[in-house]
């Protein structure tokens, strides 16, 4: 045996340097060679062999470093992935195998390596040392400098002494080359950011601005790349580190001056905070007569387009003393001042109609021409005020014109989608199976498709669908070219049909009613009720596969959506009866649960004269009607364990004979080291409102043992699983014509998403998809998109204020109920009116001015008719009060606003108070 491959498969990085030493350049391809072969053998070994693997693999790194006798060749080898994976990485034994190369040679693997972009950071100590021992310029790549700063930072935390960061720069050879190099990377470095103490010794910021005092570092380098870095924007906390260290630099009024064409630009279009600091900057150098008026207006005419209040104002501020300074700018700076008046704050609009107002000068009819135009985007009240100080927009010619009648703007209803026409040939269904693993989770119309038609290709030619699923799926982790049977347990979503399809799976392994649960989900949640079908389904079409194909599925959705036409089920059934063909239990539950329930398809469903043909007849006339959902409002402190009840919502009909199968989703306790599903939940300090499904018995008694976790009736106690494993597009097209019952069991989260610090589920609320499927829009829908108008996040709020027009446009929005819930939530807490205001804003902001005030005419009770106003009801209410003026609405005004506009002050909840009466009992 050769001893340099001994030392590898024994792990013996220790002894590669002796022995690699003394070779020759041919030599070295030959153990090359060797070498190769060995890794190319390592990764077809199977997990049993994991320990061999991780003892080979950074000797096999190491050695093959050292045999390759180019540059290049020498770094893609060090920076494999399958050579480096879970291990650390050997910087030492590497420069063993490499110190006595040629100081060219060593130059460019160090630059080579540096470009890498995946593996440079972490390679940094050996580049670094790779540069010392080739005496060459130092790397500039991104990944280069990322290393750099994290290793000055763990040098930093790592010395026994302490010593604080300066000293660390000052030490550094490299520091003057590459902090310049800070603000031209893609993404500063993460660990620039560990530290946002200023009085740490650790700042960065702090410790750069003292290079820059000792003239270490230039320290116009400095200035101009934080100014650069801001203007081209990232992250938060990327944005906030670069302008905490311009203020350390406490740049100069000249430098502030020179640089104005900065601020203007971060002020008009920089997040917040940092067009805060560009704003003072801009006031500062305005005070100093630094900013001429044409300029001014200019940066006005951006900023003013904000929707953030606080810079509005401040702007506002600055336009009325720059023209206290200068009254002759007027002509240039108030139609600036007018940009506010389109502002959707109407104490913007007022305080900006103030200025024009005092500084309007008499006899300029071109001026008032000009703002008159602008003064058509102030809200219905203030416009009135400005005509009558600016007079009409129209030309005198034209004479004065009516304001056209209002019209509600709502969005077109969303057409309904049909699934792909006709079944999807060989390549299609191919290219579908084959994306289902790259793509994240499928759409449930691709995935539907894809499993019909593995179904019917595998019926109609089995052999020709292997032969073409084998290459597509050739990097699948189970290894579809294997001959070895897989564990289906293994295998999620339609990898199981393909391994069938493939032969990788034994029929006597996949059981008819098998179930999976979600990741992290309790065995009695709903998300694993909706997983198990799924799973179920596909685990029966993969069996059918190996014992009895069938033609075609039955539950293949006709829309999008998942819902079912009754016509087309009825005709697969009569399809499936001329073929003698046998419907597979789950398919068929499936079917039933998709199915639009239509009685004028009874009698064809019942003219079939089979099984199941009555069945589905039976579903339309009535059996397939979801349970109630009952309403509750839990208390402040509820048990841990609930009193006994016989209640139907809470004591679900015990299950009939057991079938041969066990129940996927059991009740019994978890093993040992499982979560500890009967945990009781953590008691809730505050109320909020549940919604609890009854059972579904003809789901518990007669359908497949895998569906029957639908049945069961879910209270809050049984719902309380982890959000992770709520939403799911295939989970969502179980039951596509229930989204009252789909709403209840997503009201949970939709509630974490209102009152929890954290976010509920990653991405935005499905509201709108809920709202999209069939089934009655009833009250658990209307609570879901009223819970989901309070939520915490912005997309969230967004989700919900999409799901409100949807239904609107479809005229299914029943806007007084909206409202209540709205009302009860509030005065529950579980929606804040701020977040509330911002929805309504949104919605309204569409056209759809008249809805918004129908569901806000309802909820503001709770605010005005309470002991103290809550925050953010003068924000609500100004909504409401544009609303009422953009739409003309009149009528009763709502319970306790004559008191709140009797209050005195001046504070926005009484001004809006005000606007909202007045703008209800004006003349039509």
């Amino acid at each position: 045996m050769n001893p340099i491959l001994d030392a590898v498969r024994e792990g013996r990085t220790d002894l590669l340097p002796g022995l690699l030493r003394p070779l020759t350049a041919s030599e070295r391809q030959e153990v090359l060679a060797r070498l190769a072969h060995l890794r190319a053998e390592m990764r077809g070994w199977d997990w049993s062999r994991w320990r061999e693997r991780d003892r080979i693999r950074s000797a096999l790194l190491v050695a093959g470093a050292g045999c390759h006798t180019g540059a290049s060749p020498a770094a893609s080898w060090i920076g494999a992935h399958d050579l480096r994976e879970k291990q650390e990485f050997p910087t030492g034994p590497l420069l063993g195998v490499l110190a006595d190369r040629d100081p060219g040679w060593l130059g460019e693997l160090a630059h080579r390596l540096a470009e890498r972009a995946g593996t440079a950071e972490e390679d940094y100590p050996l580049i670094r040392e790779l540069v010392r021992l080739a005496g060459c310029p130092v790397p500039t790549t991104d990944a280069f400098v990322h290393g750099w700063v994290r290793s000055i930072f763990t040098m930093d935390r790592a010395r026994s002494t302490h010593s604080p960061l300066s000293i660390a720069l000052r030490q550094d050879p490299y520091a003057r080359e590459l902090v310049p190099l800070l603000f031209t990377t893609a993404e500063s470095p993460e660990a620039l950011h560990w530290c946002s103490d200023p009085t740490a010794p650790n700042h960065w910021p702090s410790e750069l601005a003292a290079l820059a005092q000792e003239g270490i570092v230039e320290r116009r380098v400095l200035v101009d790349g934080c100014v650069a870095r801001l203007r081209r924007g990232g992250r938060q906390n990327q944005l906030k580190f670069f302008l905490a260290m311009l203020t350390r630099l406490e740049l100069t009024p000249a430098e502030e001056r020179e640089r104005t064409a900065d601020w203007i630009a971060l002020a008009a279009e920089a997040p917040s905070p940092l067009a805060g600091h560009a704003q003072q900057v801009l006031v500062r150098l305005a005070d100093a007569g630094g900013i001429a008026a044409q300029r001014l207006a200019e940066m006005s005419d951006a900023v003013l387009r904000r929707p953030e209040k606080k810079l509005v104002r401040a702007q506002l501020g600055l336009l009325g003393q720059a023209l206290r300074r200068d009254p002759e700018a007027r002509r240039t700076l108030l139609p600036a001042v007018a940009t506010a008046f389109g502002h959707e704050d109407t104490a913007l609009q007022e305080r900006a109609l103030g200025l024009v107002v005092r500084y309007l000068p008499p006899g300029d009819r071109e001026l008032r021409r000009q703002l008159a135009l602008s003064a058509q985007a102030l809200s219905p009240l203030h416009r009135r005020a400005a005509t009558e100080l600016l007079g009409s927009s129209t030309s005198p010619a034209a004479g004065t014109c009516a304001e056209p009648a209002y019209r509600e703007v709502l969005p077109p209803p969303p057409v309904r989608r049909r699934l792909a026409c006709g079944p999807l040939t060989l390549a299609g269904t191919v290219a579908l199976v084959a994306a289902s693993d790259t793509d994240g989770e499928p759409a449930a119309a691709a995935f539907e498709s894809a499993m019909d038609g593995l179904v019917r290709h595998a019926h109609h030619d089995r052999a020709a669908l292997a032969g073409a699923l084998r290459p597509a799926l050739a990097g699948r982790r189970w290894h579809p070219e294997g001959d070895r049977p897989v564990d289906p347990q293994q295998l999620s979503g339609l990898d199981l049909m393909a391994a069938a399809v493939l032969g990788r799976v034994r029929a006597q392994d996949l059981t008819p009613g098998r179930g999976a649960l979600g990741g992290g989900c309790r065995p009695d949640c709903v998300h694993a009720a909706l997983s198990a079908v799924t799973a179920s389904r596909l685990a029966e079409a993969a069996h059918r596969v190996l014992t009895d194909p069938q033609p075609f599925l039955l539950a293949t959705p006709t829309w999008e959506t998942g819902s079912l036409e009754p016509g087309e089920l009825v005709v697969r059934l009569a399809a499936y009866r001329r073929l003698g063909a046998e419907p597979g239990p789950a398919d068929f539950a499936q079917a039933l649960l998709r199915v639009r329930r239509d009685p004028g398809a009874v009698p064809a469903a019942a003219a079939l004269g089979t099984p199941e043909g009555d069945r589905l007849a039976a579903w339309l006339a009535g059996a397939g009607e979801p349970p109630p959902v009952r309403r509750r409002v839990t208390d402040p402190f509820p048990d841990a364990v609930p009193a006994p009840c016989t209640d139907p919502f809470a004591d679900p009909v015990p299950d009939p004979v057991p079938d041969a199968v066990p129940d996927p989703v059991p009740d019994a306790a978890p093993q040992a080291g499982s979560l500890r599903w009967d945990r009781p939940p953590r008691p809730s300090v505050t109320r909020r409102i549940v919604l609890e499904t009854a059972e579904r018995c003809v789901v518990r008694r007669e359908f497949p043992a895998a569906f029957r976790g639908l049945g069961r009736a879910h209270t809050e106690r049984s719902r309380s699983c982890s959000p992770a494993c709520a939403g799911g597009l295939v989970q969502g097209a179980v039951l596509p014509e229930d989204r009252e019952t789909q709403a209840a069991w997503l009201l949970p989260v939709v509630t974490a998403g209102a009152t929890a610090r954290e976010r509920a589920a990653g991405a935005p609320l499905p509201l709108p998809r809920l709202a999209e499927l069939g089934g009655p829009a009833g009250p658990a829908l209307h609570l879901a998109v009223a819970t989901g108008l309070g939520a915490r996040h912005a997309e969230d709020r967004r989700a919900a204020v999409d799901a409100l027009l949807l239904l609107a446009a479809r005229g299914e929005l029943d806007a007084p109920r909206l409202g209540r819930d709205l009302a009860e939530l509030l005065d529950l807490g579980t929606v804040k009116p701020s977040r509330l205001a911002e929805a309504a804003r949104t919605a309204a902001a569409t056209g759809a001015y008249a809805t918004t005030w129908a569901v806000l005419a309802q909820a503001l009770t709770p605010l005005l008719a309470g002991d103290g106003p809550a925050r953010g009801t003068g924000e609500l209410l100004a909504v409401a009060a544009e609303c009422v003026e953009r739409c003309g609405a009149h009528g009763p005004a709502p319970a306790g606003l004559a008191e709140a506009a009797a209050r005195p002050g001046s504070s926005q909840l009484v001004r809006q108070a005000r606007r909202l009466r007045a703008a209800l009992t004006a003349a039509p």
